[in-house]
């Protein structure tokens, strides 16, 4: 015992943590330093009593808490909601006024920021490969949680049936941020790597929040729209032509400059995929066809990567790096801004039940509907489970998009679109809080149960069962 705790406390073991959450400590004192330099400037706009002060407490203890949270094995976004959720009601977070809109762009850039790296992320050539199986997952099993949702949002929150459709769509994105590390984990440790299980998942699960995403933003587009009905009903094709047409417009210009032979290419090139994709989110949001920006940002970084490929990046090329380094600071302040909208002064408890009701029992139609549809696929029953299940976590895209509906309705002035607004953000938050740490546990339990496990060595690989596969072939050996 005295040998596991002197290892658990030798020098190594300390210098792999701290390399591992050093970055934790340097978002602190960025976070601090950006204060001070405001406060120096213009002095109480920046003060311990302002707003952006309350925002900075918000990004750095966020933060602490998600680090804190991961040490028990949850996702990080847990802790950062809940402590959202805390400062607000304990009185100490309070955004008003113009702040408002302020906060608002924070998380239209923290989506921003989200479609990028899934964008770059996409491999054409696995996309060809499993092209049916990806298709398939991304389409078949979302259409049934989001009717799911609409049908039970309808009968037990008495949403209208758009905007049981807006929370279907809200509630049927996936969570990269959760879903891709688990599976970048087991996929180091050999498991499911002989059929391309993380490719299959991550793939799906990337097409998937497009899907989600694009139409969230043409449904809402309608609800909110003021014009005629003919214009509420060419909302859906403007806004995809608009995301389709400005992505690979901007996708192209990005392959080409600057040249590949610049030698600050790297900084050169996030910054221009980046600010081109800001553009585009916030100028269609201007124009009032806000769904068209995300749909562009993807679209941009995938015909973007397409070129990048050809000069010799791949999956995890410098600039995906770049925005993947983004999100440490976005993460806080896109989980922590949702929990803040959380009030339980005004909480109505039938929401929180009926509105977990809503979310459970069509989460669990979509992972039987994964699992039917992809039963002729080359996937044992093991494996199939296995991708059905990883469906469950939801949080980055909830976190994103669960207020923007009350930022709208509040412009309105609508009381009734308001208290919809709210119930969304509030059925939304229980979707993270239920499904993160669950979904994250299944994935890395299931995972060396259910898939097969390959090690590679220097110059052969290796294929070895996993222990259940294992311990049931010896069974079978003795009788």
């Amino acid at each position: 015992m005295m040998a596991s705790l002197s290892e658990k406390f030798s020098k190594n073991n300390i210098l792999a943590k701290w390399e591992k959450n050093s970055d934790i400590l340097v978002l602190t004192f960025l976070a601090l330093c950006c204060w001070a330099i405001g406060y120096s400037l213009f002095g109480e706009v920046f003060g311990v009593q302002s707003q952006i002060f309350q925002l900075a407490i918000l990004f750095i203890t966020a933060k602490i808490t998600g680090w804190l949270t991961s040490l028990i094995k949850l996702p990080p976004m847990v802790g950062m909601l809940l402590m959202g959720v805390l400062l607000r009601n304990v009185g100490f977070l309070q955004i008003e006024g113009n702040y408002r809109k302020f906060t608002a762009i924070l998380r239209q850039l923290a989506l921003v920021n989200i479609m990028l790296p899934a964008g770059l992320g996409l491999d054409p050539k696995a996309l060809k490969k499993m092209s049916w199986m990806v298709l398939n997952l991304a389409f078949v099993p979302v259409a049934v949680e989001v009717a799911g949702v609409a049908v039970a949002a309808y009968f037990l929150l008495d949403f209208p049936w758009l905007w049981g459709i807006l929370l279907g769509l809200l509630l049927a994105a996936v969570s990269p941020a959760v879903i891709i590390p688990c599976l970048f984990q087991l996929q180091d440790m050999g498991y499911g790597i002989n059929k391309g299980i993380h490719t299959l998942v991550i793939a799906a699960s990337t097409l998937n929040d497009i899907i989600c995403i694009a139409f969230f933003g043409i449904v809402i587009g309608i609800i909110f729209s003021t014009g005629s009905l003919t214009m509420q009903i060419l909302q859906g094709p403007i806004v995809i032509a608009m995301g389709v047409s400005y992505g690979i417009a901007w996708g192209l210009l990005c392959q080409y400059i600057p040249s590949k032979k610049e030698k600050y290419l790297v900084t050169l090139r996030t910054l221009l995929l980046g600010l081109g994709c800001v553009v585009c989110a916030l100028g269609s949001d201007a124009l009032g066809y806000g769904g068209a920006g995300a749909l562009g940002c993807i679209i941009a970084a995938f015909v973007a990567s397409i070129g990048w490929r050809k000069q010799g990046w791949d999956n995890q090329n410098p600039v995906r790096m770049n925005f993947a380094l983004l999100w440490k600071f976005f993460e806080p302040i896109s989980f922590g801004l949702i929990g803040m909208e959380v009030n339980f002064s005004i909480l109505d408890g039938n929401t929180v039940l009926w509105g977990t009701i809503s979310m459970v029992i069509p989460l669990l139609l979509r992972i039987i509907t994964s699992y039917v549809t992809m039963i002729w696929t080359d996937l044992n029953v093991k494996e199939n489970l296995f991708v059905a299940i990883s469906w469950t976590p939801k949080a980055t895209v909830q976190a994103a998009l669960g207020p923007v509906a009350l930022d709208m309705a509040r412009e309105t002035l609508n009381l009734d679109q308001i208290n919809l607004g709210n119930a969304v953000i509030v059925v939304a938050v229980m979707s993270i809080i239920i499904t993160s740490p669950i979904g994250a546990i299944l994935i890395m339990q299931l995972g060396p149960r259910f898939l097969h496990r390959t090690i590679k060595e220097e110059n052969e690989d290796e294929e070895v069962i996993n222990p259940v596969e294992r311990r049931e072939a010896e069974e079978k050996t003795k009788v």
